[in-house]
């Protein structure tokens, strides 16, 4: 017997081919995302505007499989997490954050991260593999329920809104590393017969994987955050390995082309604050400089302390004197407000439970960057060699 189909991997286009194979007429893919994704339905039988011959045949080649919960913790401050269960001995992590006007997601899109940001706990764990669609989407569609079967009643959902009202891909993971997927679960969050969140709801933070950012303009663009941490590539390249392979400068022009497309008129900059690393005048003022022609807002993040990290948060008067300092420059900058700290919930926190670790790290991805734009290089300088196209190389560097 062949394995069903997992109808929470499918956007509305995948949803659609797939009931034409069927040979169902495209109403259908709107009438079951709309059961899925707005109705938290998981039984096709529940499913009464469809025929009954469509639900059985459906029972035979579909399926709907969620993440499983198998720990909810609540913080003091009303922030949750929960850790899902993705299969084979992993685990992500999940955080609810609510607030008066808003109900917050922070979605995870890998089990671990190959990153190895040196201030980050998720990246400690090592990295496993790339989220499917359906465990990305999973998690929105499992908080949304759960909160709903507790009778979690903020006001927007008297209005017929579901709790989460914002999604941002922070959790565990480069979500940019998980491209197909990952674009897939953000048209969902978008659709109109799915969660319809508009773009500037859903924020996708980044490392600085440029070529993806490109990608990602090009495909779906949602709000930006990109993760700096550093004024200098010096800096940066001992707290974040991504920027041995893509530095400043490129990363600036790419989130400058970005802005073409964006949902807002700026680009989120997330400045983790680590104590005598990163936090003196001097930085805020290179911040200032490096920045001067991206139209941006800062997050300063004050460093979270988790097991066996070397690192410290700041002191009050450094981070005050931080924010003043660009805020004399006329940026933007916000302090990130703790949430969720006592349950290890906070900004670079998550760990979950990743096993089988794949063993190499973003420096070996490096050197395999590096020899593939030489390659490239070499074939665009063979006159009677076709250049491979800029996404072709895209799928070959993660």
């Amino acid at each position: 017997m062949n394995e069903s189909i997992n109808l929470l991997d499918f956007d509305e286009d995948a949803m659609t081919a797939f009931f034409a194979e069927q040979g169902e007429k495209p109403f259908r893919a709107r009438q079951v995302l709309k059961w899925i994704h707005q109705r938290f339905c998981a039984d096709f039988d529940a499913m009464s505007d469809l025929s009954r011959l469509t639900r059985e045949k459906l029972k035979t080649v579909a399926s709907m499989t969620l993440p499983a919960v198998t720990r909810d913790t609540a913080a003091a401050d009303g922030t949750r997490k929960w850790l899902f269960d993705v299969g084979n001995g992993n685990a992500i992590e999940t955080v609810y954050i609510p607030e008066d006007d808003r109900g917050t997601l922070c979605v995870s899109t890998q089990a671990g991260c190959m990153m190895d940001c040196a201030f980050c706990a998720t990246g400690k764990e090592g990295f496993n593999r790339n989220l499917t669609t359906a465990e990305i989407v999973g998690q929105l569609w499992q908080a949304n329920k759960i909160l709903l079967s507790e009778n979690v009643n903020p006001p927007w959902v008297d209005a017929g809104r579901a709790p989460i009202t914002n999604v941002v891909l922070m959790g565990m993971g480069e979500p940019l590393s998980n491209f197909k997927n990952v674009v897939a679960a953000l048209k969902l969050f978008l659709s109109d017969n799915a969660y319809g969140l508009s773009r500037r709801r859903v924020t996708l933070s980044t490392s600085g994987i440029v070529p993806m950012i490109d990608a990602l303009k090009d495909a779906c663009p949602v709000a930006l955050a990109v993760s700096l941490h550093a004024p200098t590539d010096a800096l940066r390249d001992t707290l974040m390995p991504v920027n041995r392979r893509h530095p400043l400068s490129e990363l600036m022009a790419a989130c400058r082309r970005y802005l073409e497309r964006a949902p807002r008129d700026f680009i989120t900059f997330e400045y983790l604050l680590i104590r005598d690393v990163n936090d003196r005048i001097e930085h805020a003022r290179g911040l200032i400089e490096l920045t001067r022609e991206v139209p941006c807002k800062f997050n300063l993040i004050p460093f979270n302390p988790f097991p066996g990290s070397p690192y410290a948060a700041p002191t009050s008067d450094r981070l005050f004197s931080f924010q003043k300092t660009l805020m004399d420059a006329d940026l933007i900058a916000t302090i990130r407000k703790k949430r969720g700290d006592d349950i290890a919930a906070a900004c670079g926190q998550l760990a979950g439970q990743v096993k089988n670790r794949v063993r190499y790290r973003l420096n070996e991805v490096s050197k395999r960057h590096e020899t593939l734009r030489e390659e490239k290089a070499k074939m665009c300088a063979t006159k009677h060699r076709v250049c491979p196209s800029t996404l072709s190389v895209k799928k070959e560097i993660l």
